[in-house]
């Protein structure tokens, strides 16, 4: 079975592998990027309440209780139409234009590799108002619920979670474990169809698969805390237990995340969970299969509830595993504005209107809008790996790559968010931003490259090959927010772009020693 290093090593894109490459896109077997259960009940979901919040504020939210802090006890009842606009920002379609030819373009709340969209969601749930008890599938097709099963399954998710259900009567709680999802009314549960991606990306799908994954959690936390519910996300959980609820075949789906929503609603054992196996609509004539993306998932499964909490309470001890410390090269201080001056830009409108930036201006984002961006989308991941309370990044560093950028010299930089600012490494220009980024110009183009760097060797050897979904996943959540962060500011742009890997963590070197590229970036202010 592969491990996650090997697959790794075996994704990797180098000059020579793009080069002598051969591989070409059958667009006659390109898949649907929406899954699609065929003759299930279906609860349409004609309107939504939208968190009209500040971006800014959301994308920078650390903690899996927002109210916390703030003393607040008083939750919006969690129902139907809250439940639709947890779903409708993270995963549903925002904009649909239609061509010249005839044919209409589907836009998607949040960025995905190729625009393939290959993640799904899933609501499980107990008795919500306009929603009974049951497991869902989100078409955002018809923004519509597909029901899997009838009944209380919640239980089922909080013990391959390692948390005890209500009638068990364990004395443990949702605080202790570090999840929320036995006391969560409702968890949405994230996965990947691999062939959806793999046929243009073909075995990297498997790092898409987490990236993408992070940009529609990115997108659904803000807005869970945006309506002031308890959210955080759970990576670590028996995968079994959830593949037989959902009624996937691994071999073709994956389940990826659990992301509890709310609190205050124990979930009561569960029935059995007898096998479902409901048609859905093919994806395309002729899928292909790429076992490498099926083995690396195989291998990094936890077992059972007790696996994932021992998993979880080792990933606690590793935090920081891996990164590094600050030189003592020159500062760039980034000044990002506080809270009371940043922009007000709702959450709502940032989804809708973020977008995929390829032209920028020639004069590019101000040091205190980079800094903003930044700050913003660093502060931390509210997640089980972290006990909840995110406090900066937890296994990566964040790589700047600035050029034209008002107040901060061209130059190449470690970010440091302790201190608000960049420290020097050695220079950079327009073309090794784009040679690094896979020859793509628009890397070139944009003023800031951001890249995120993990030491995977490191992750794996503590933590195992599921070890390597972490720095990944943060990475692809990290990715969201930079996107919020980013369209929250009318002025800016950006879109995510690949890498030549090794030759990233050459550019960084000596301070990157040992570490390797997650994700990529790319923002500026765009033409006019």
């Amino acid at each position: 079975m592969t491990d996650a290093r090997e697959f790794h090593d075996r994704t990797t894109h180098t000059p020579e592998s793009i080069r002598e490459g051969d591989f070409s896109l059958d667009w006659e077997n390109k898949p649907r990027p929406f899954k699609r259960y065929r003759e299930r009940p279906r609860i349409d979901l004609e309107r939504i309440r939208p968190p009209w919040s500040p971006a800014l504020s959301l994308v920078a939210e650390s903690r899996a209780d927002p109210l916390a802090s703030t003393g607040g006890t008083e939750r919006p009842e969690l129902d139907r139409g809250l439940l639709a606009a947890l779903c409708y920002e993270a995963a549903g379609i925002v904009q649909r234009v239609e061509t010249d030819d005839g044919r209409e373009l589907r836009f998607r709340a949040a960025s995905c590799t190729g625009n393939l969209h290959h993640i799904d969601l899933y609501p499980v749930c107990g008795d919500l108002a306009g929603v009974d008890a049951g497991v869902y599938h989100f078409d955002p097709t018809e923004f519509a619920f597909e029901r899997l099963r009838e009944g209380d399954y919640r239980s089922v998710l909080a013990e391959a979670a390692g948390e005890p259900s209500v009638d068990d009567g364990d004395q443990g709680s949702a605080v202790a474990t570090g999840t929320g999802i036995a006391d969560a009314p409702v968890t949405i549960v994230a996965t990947s169809t691999w062939w959806r991606n793999a046929w243009k990306y073909r075995e990297r799908s498997y790092r898409h698969a987490f990236w993408d994954s992070g940009t529609v959690v990115a997108n659904l936390l803000a807005a869970a805390h945006g309506l002031d519910q308890r959210s955080e996300v759970v990576a670590s959980f028996a995968d079994d237990p959830v593949v037989e609820l959902l009624g996937l075949d691994p071999t073709e789906e994956g389940p990826l995340e659990l992301v509890p929503v709310g609190d205050g609603s124990p979930a009561p054992s569960a029935p059995d969970v007898q096998p479902i196996d409901h048609e859905t609509e093919p994806y395309s004539e002729n899928p292909v299969d790429y076992p490498l993306i099926h083995e690396a998932w195989a291998a990094s499964r936890l077992g059972d509830g007790g696996s994932a909490r021992g998993w979880r309470t080792a990933c606690l001890e590793a935090r920081g595993l891996g990164t590094r410390e600050p030189g003592d090269g020159e500062r760039i201080p980034l000044d990002p504005v506080d809270h009371e001056t940043a922009t007000a830009r709702p959450l709502h409108p940032t989804v809708v209107r973020r977008g995929s930036c390829r032209e920028y201006a020639e004069r590019g984002p101000s040091r205190k809008q980079l800094g903003t961006v930044l700050d913003r989308a660093t502060r931390g991941i509210p997640a089980d790996w972290n006990g909840g309370e995110g406090d900066g990044l937890d296994y990566l560093d964040a790589y700047v790559l600035a050029t034209g950028v008002d107040g901060v010299p061209d130059a190449t930089y470690h970010y440091h968010p302790d201190e608000d600012a960049l420290e020097r490494l050695g220079d950079v220009d327009r073309e090794t931003k784009i040679r690094l980024a896979l020859n793509q110009s628009w890397a070139g183009d944009a003023h800031v490259n951001v890249y995120l760097l993990a030491d995977v060797d490191a992750l794996v050897e503590r933590l195992g090959s599921r070890g390597y979904r972490l720095p990944q996943l943060e990475a692809g959540i990290t990715l969201g927010r930079l996107y919020l962060a980013t369209y929250a500011h009318r002025g800016l742009g950006g879109l995510g772009l690949t890498f030549f890997d090794d030759l990233v963590t050459d550019h960084l070197s000596s301070r990157a020693d040992g570490q390797t590229p997650m994700t990529l970036f790319a923002l500026g202010r765009p033409a006019e």
